[in-house]
């Protein structure tokens, strides 16, 4: 399963439409605490079976998928 971990930003807002358009099921977590306890201190981040990824990152692995 893909997770984005988001805090509904504009960045996390464009992954979030990228990933519908692309038709790629997610979830969303947007729970701090749980970030911070996964050591990531900036959103979005984009966790996949392939890897977890930036907001950068995250978009050419979106774009990959299409």
């Amino acid at each position: 399963m893909n997770t984005l971990y988001s805090t509904h930003c504009p960045q996390c807002t464009t992954l979030e439409i990228k990933l519908d358009r692309a038709g790629i099921l997610y979830e969303i977590c947007d729970d701090p605490e749980v970030m911070l306890a996964r050591g990531f201190k900036s959103a979005p981040v984009l966790e996949t079976p392939d890897g977890v990824f930036n907001f950068s990152e995250a978009i050419k692995w979106v774009n990959k998928q299409a």
